[in-house]
């Protein structure tokens, strides 16, 4: 009986397709042929429709027929409901809330409730932010007269975590206790690791010294947690001594661990030290990835060592790694910082040939680049360029043209460039009318500056007030 509908039931929903759930429920209701070995004849149909439903991937239809066979007062097929379930949670097409809603619907039915899946929905909803419905999910598990285990408690926690809600999480840990369910491993790490997120080191050392306590052994997380916490303080030689215990202690640090530390050593400026930690990992057969590289790249081009930073990019693209949008910005404010505009401006073109859409602050770098070397026909170009394009300069990228027209007298040009950003509704801000000021007082137009302190209707600062007053001790 069971493969002659499973035939037959696959037949009818490959040609009747998607939403076809209704036509075949009511003809499978109505048939008058029925499996009579079975005290309910329908219940192998049904469970056979769903299943075929789902396998086929028309999950809505699945769905529906659950809800057709409960309104009908039909027995619900128990083990399809739970292919359903499994399905819905691995499908990227299903939402945590809607897999969860409907999860609702089949416990309603008499469905025997499963910590394991609560857990899972969970997990799912967690992952996408949605605190709130997890926490529902959590107190269901009690109200179906079951008891949350140390991963339903771990999986709340991570999630208030990862929203930067401790208290909450500090709070389950609490009441975990009370209920004679321990806090793990897993759960100290993810609150010390919230704790050096928040910067709360001090705290999470404590929370670390109470795991050692209680007989628990810390995790390459645990130690991670703590090192990055450290390394955001700016505290290198502490994240060190970690890493040394860490190592003491027969753990093994993974790429995540390392990154971290090359990092916080690229942010202190000691690039020896991360070389050295990139060999080292390259010693216990752990490869570098673009992470690294990038991290180190960005190390070497703001501490103006750019030959570094041109033989690590060479390492990288033999090695198969492409630059990432951070990657090229880190090369074109190492080449802007120390006046190499054109390999700046070169570096962009490679940029926009990748695919990636540098940013207003990056052309700026450039256009400075440029204006600084008196090249303002190029500066000129790059505005326009972006003007051209969807991003828009503001007043920063003006200020940099403006500077560098007045510095070369070019105060006509500059004051058609004014027009032109008001026009395009750019506020010219304290900034903008200095330079301003300065050109024309230094270029013998006091007309100008007579016009611009006019519009302004006041002088704000003492920047206004030295150029004011230096451009008059010129006139006498």
């Amino acid at each position: 009986m069971i493969p002659e509908a499973q035939t037959l039931l696959s037949f009818l929903v490959s040609r009747k397709g998607i939403y076809s759930v209704s036509a075949i429920f009511d003809a499978v209701v109505q048939a008058r042929y029925t499996c009579t070995i079975y005290k309910q004849p329908h219940l192998v149909i049904f469970d056979v429709l769903i299943n075929v439903y789902v396998e086929s991937g028309f999950v809505s239809d699945a769905v529906e027929c659950v809800r057709l066979v409960r309104k009908h007062g039909f027995q619900v097929p128990y083990e399809s409901c739970r292919r359903l379930i499994d399905n819905l949670m691995k499908s990227r097409n299903s939402s945590p809330e809607a897999t969860w809603a409907i999860y609702l619907e089949i416990l309603d039915c008499g469905f025997p409730s499963n910590v394991y899946v609560f857990n899972k929905l969970m997990h799912a909803l967690c992952k996408e932010g949605k605190i709130r419905v997890a926490q529902l999910v959590f107190d269901e598990i009690s109200q179906r007269g079951l008891s949350p285990t140390v991963v339903s408690y771990n999986t709340l926690i991570n999630g208030y975590c990862k929203i930067r809600n401790l208290e909450e999480g500090f709070r389950l840990k609490s009441v975990m206790s009370k209920t004679r369910i321990f806090p793990d491993v897993y759960t100290y790490s993810v609150l010390i690791d919230g704790l050096c997120k928040d910067c709360r080191l001090e705290e999470a050392k404590q929370l670390f010294e109470e795991m050692c306590e209680r007989g628990l052994v810390p995790n390459g997380v645990t130690f991670t947690a703590l090192i990055d916490g450290q390394c955001k303080k700016g505290k290198i030689s502490v994240a060190m001594e970690l890493y040394q215990k860490m190592l003491g202690k027969g753990l093994k640090p993974d790429l995540i661990t390392y990154n971290t530390l090359i990092n916080g050593l690229c942010i202190v400026g000691d690039l020896k030290e991360a070389r050295k930690l990139v060999h080292e990992m390259g010693k216990k057969s752990l490869k570098a990835d673009k992470i690294t590289y990038t991290t180190l790249l960005d190390g070497y081009c703001k501490e103006g060592d750019l030959e570094s930073a041109i033989e690590l990019r060479k390492g990288m693209i033999s090695q198969g790694i492409e630059l990432d949008t951070v990657a090229f910005t880190a090369l074109i404010a190492g080449f802007s910082k120390e006046g190499r505009a054109v390999d700046a401006e070169r570096t962009l073109r490679e940029m926009l040939k990748a695919g990636f859409e540098p940013n207003e602050v990056t052309y700026t770098m450039v256009i400075d680049g440029f204006c600084r070397k008196g090249d303002i026909k190029m500066g000129l170009k790059l505005l326009r360029e972006m003007q051209n394009s969807e991003l828009k300069p503001g007043v920063v990228t003006y200020n940099v043209v403006l500077d560098g027209l007045c510095k070369q007298g070019q105060m006509k040009n500059a004051s058609v460039l004014l027009d032109a950003m008001l026009n395009l509704r750019v506020v010219p801000d304290d900034i903008t009318y200095n330079i301003l000021l300065e050109g024309h007082y230094k270029h013998g137009s006091t007309k100008g500056s007579d016009k611009l302190l006019s519009e302004k209707g006041l002088v704000s600062d003492f920047a206004s007030y030295t150029t004011i007053l230096d451009g008059f001790g010129k006139k006498i």
